[in-house]
C-alpha cells in the first residue's frame, strides 16, 4: 500500500478556498502560509493508493470570527 503525506496552504477567493501549493516539508509549508496576506489554512493529508485517508486544518488565520 502506498502511502505518503503532504501539507497545503489554501487561500480564500471571494466564496472559493483554492490550493496555492503543496509540500512533503512542514517548515516550507509553513513558512509560505505565514507570508499571505489573504485569508489561508495550511492542511495536513495523508494518502493512501491516492486517496485521502486522513485531513487536518492545522491553520486557519487572516479572518475575524464575524467573517
Amino acid at each position: 500500500m502506498a502511502q505518503w503525506e503532504q501539507f497545503e496552504v489554501w487561500a480564500q477567493n471571494g466564496q472559493r478556498w483554492e490550493m496555492i501549493a503543496s509540500f512533503n516539508d512542514f517548515e516550507i509549508a509553513s513558512a509560505l502560509a505565514r507570508n499571505r496576506s489573504s485569508k489561508m489554512r495550511l492542511i495536513h493529508k495523508v494518502y493512501e493508493n491516492g486517496k485521502i485517508v486522513e485531513q487536518d486544518v492545522l491553520a486557519e488565520v487572516g479572518a475575524t470570527r464575524g467573517e
